[in-house]
């Protein structure tokens, strides 16, 4: 659906149709008229200027006088979402109109959809790239003058001080007076500005900016100016991005879906703990819609909101990773200082490894899930995600508290800077690698021989056949029952929100498929045909833990393990089941550039020791450079 606002008359076309293209109209479009003016989207980017006032009304005249040639059929809530396969290609679908002097200028992303046609790995086939609701104009235009205020040349001094470096590091420049938290926050805000305004480099990643970030930083500053001795955490006054299925009250919290473009709530538990350590919330990031537990087969990284998040190290070549996919991306092209993804199976091990950072999926519990859009109340768990092992760790004991309203909390008591990945190597370390990995993995195979180097004791094993059945269920019936939660609890505007489960939201994108859901919703529609009695649920529940602790225990007391090592977010799902902590950190690329990463996984409660260990693995490197296309 494309929306038109004249004064006095709202014109809204739906179907296939777009008045802003060149090609003949096609025969789906519809015509609907009413009045009174009523605003849907801001208006004033479409007739800035009397010229494109002046066309909007012509063209407007020009359908009034044809649309009886057109068919009036549109989808109803009865029709089932159209299959995959039998979506029209993305060049059929609206796009946002060209306006001369706004910031970003929509393009026609039909060629480079259909260059994806025969991409070797299926789910990167894409049907879209662009978001064909979300108009950049509105995130960028509040921030663009103060982005205005940085030249080049402040720019091209401020990168070599902040960009690769650590959190510690860039905290003792801005205590020298090298630079501001303004300063900080204006230089990562040029880089958003620079590569995601410009349509040959966007990775459709930052779908909000907090509109308020600049004066925060100012008032950062003011507080160290004040009080320059003051023990503050390391996090103060450093700009955080956030996956957009975590609240927080400057911006909406989507879950990448149109059904909660509205979405406005008060901070999550774990903002309200990092706004208490003087985080800076920068801006909000694009992910899997609904986490990647809504569609079958599609694209990780696409969401109806923001569109396909694309890979640094080869947009539209390599797959984001995902759920957590803006984070990842938004790391890899230096757009923050840390990130915030979230984890039920993979989702922060994925895109971390696949954009060549870091990412910890802590033990459950450690952090609240209060305010954050579920899938599993079982398994789900915020988690870090930086580009060294030091930034994780101070970013995970910034979010940190225990939260009496998440039935997962617990509480732990750990050393003052205990999450500072000091004072530990990998000489004695008996390290877990997979038989199967060293055969078929030369990157993998080869970091064994560089951790034997480092003193460590590489141990093969082949782990027991275990199966993870039911693991579905588990998910299906978690979110049928944890987001009606979510949705009762933490949307503040009913009306903007409507939506109150599952099957409400699919009710909702029937109504406009080819919009809502191109890809289907296929996971949604078999959650609601999912039947699993409580009983059973719990039944599930408890094998499965029992599996995943099996899967890895039995190794780990043959041959007194201190960690397993893994490749990306292969083994997530038994860690997931399992309750075990897992951090993944750089190792390397592939011949073709694909970033990979070595995964370290723990018991329970060792997260000090992962901290540790992993970052002793990163000092053997460096493993990890920035993407080509995103170092200037």
């Amino acid at each position: 659906m494309r929306l038109l606002n004249l004064p006095g008359i709202q014109v809204i076309f739906t179907g296939e149709a777009d008045p802003f293209k060149r090609s003949p109209v096609g025969a789906n479009a519809n015509l609907e008229f009413k009045k009174p003016y009523t605003m849907i989207r801001n208006p004033r980017v479409l007739y800035r200027i009397f010229h494109i006032r002046l066309f909007l009304c012509l063209t407007a005249v020009f359908f009034m006088g044809s649309c009886k040639q057109f068919s009036s059929q549109t989808p109803s809530e009865a029709e089932a979402p159209a299959a995959v396969e039998d979506l029209p290609p993305a060049a059929t679908v609206a796009q946002p109109p060209e306006v001369s002097g706004a910031l970003w200028t929509p393009y026609d992303d039909a060629g480079e959809v259909a260059a994806n046609a025969e991409h070797p790995i299926p789910r990167m086939r894409y049907k879209l790239i662009q978001s064909r609701v979300l108009d950049k104009n509105d995130v960028f235009e509040p921030l663009h003058e103060e982005v205005q205020k940085m030249t080049e040349a402040e720019y091209t001094r401020l990168k070599p001080m902040i960009l690769e470096h650590p959190i510690p590091v860039v905290q003792e420049h801005i205590r020298d007076g090298k630079f501001s938290y303004e300063d900080l926050c204006r230089f990562f805000l040029y880089r958003i500005y620079k590569y995601e305004l410009d349509n040959s480099t966007t990775l459709n990643t930052i779908i909000a900016l907090n509109p308020q970030l600049m004066q925060q930083a100012r008032e950062r500053d003011a507080a160290l100016q004040a009080e320059p001795d003051a023990n503050r955490h390391p996090i103060f006054g450093m700009p955080v991005l956030l996956k957009d299925n975590i609240n927080t009250e400057e911006m909406p919290t989507t879950a990448g879906a149109i059904a909660l473009m509205g979405n406005r709530t008060a901070d999550a538990f774990i903002v309200e703990r990092l706004k208490e350590k003087g985080a800076l919330i920068m801006g909000k990031v694009n992910l899997s819609e609904w986490a990647y537990y809504f569609c079958q087969g599609c694209p990780v990284g696409y969401s109806a909101v923001g569109g396909q998040t694309l890979n640094p190290y080869g947009r539209r070549v390599f797959e984001t990773g995902g759920s957590s996919s803006g984070s990842g991306t938004a790391m890899a092209a230096g757009y923050a200082i840390a990130a915030v993804g979230t984890e039920t199976s993979g989702s922060i091990l994925s895109p971390s490894s696949q954009n060549s950072i870091v990412g910890l999926k802590p033990t459950v519990g450690l952090l609240s899930r209060t305010g954050i859009v579920p899938i599993s109340g079982n398994l789900d768990t915020p988690g870090p995600m930086t580009r060294n092992v030091t930034d994780t760790g101070i970013l995970l004991d910034a979010m940190m508290g225990y939260d009496m309203t998440d039935w997962q909390a617990f509480k732990v008591s750990w050393e003052e800077d205990w999450y500072l990945p000091d004072g530990s190597g990998l000489r004695g370390k008996r390290l877990g690698m997979f038989k199967s990995l060293l055969e078929t993995d030369t990157l993998y195979r080869a970091t064994a021989e560089r951790l034997r180097k480092a003193g460590a004791v590489v141990v093969e094993f082949a782990p027991p056949q275990v199966e993870l059945e039911g693991f579905y269920t588990l998910l299906n019936i978690d979110m049928k029952e944890d987001l009606p939660y979510y949705l009762s609890s933490q949307i503040q505007d009913t009306l903007a929100v409507q939506v109150r489960s599952v099957a409400d939201v699919v009710a909702f994108n029937r109504q406009d498929s080819l919009l809502r859901a191109p890809y289907g919703q296929g996971i949604f529609e078999r959650i609601l045909s999912d039947t699993t009695s409580a009983e059973t649920h719990a039944e599930v529940r408890s094998a499965l833990r029992k599996a995943g602790r099996t899967y890895f225990e039995a190794p780990w007391e043959e041959h007194q393990l201190d960690a397993i090592l893994s490749v990306n977010n292969r083994h997530a799902g038994f860690a997931a089941v399992a309750k075990f902590p897992a951090l993944t950190v750089p190792m390397g690329y592939r011949d073709s550039g694909e970033p990979v990463g070595l995964t370290f996984i723990m018991r329970p409660f060792q997260i000090p020791e992962l901290l540790r260990m992993s970052g002793a693995f990163e000092k053997l490197g460096p493993f990890r450079h920035s993407p080509e296309g995103y170092i200037e």
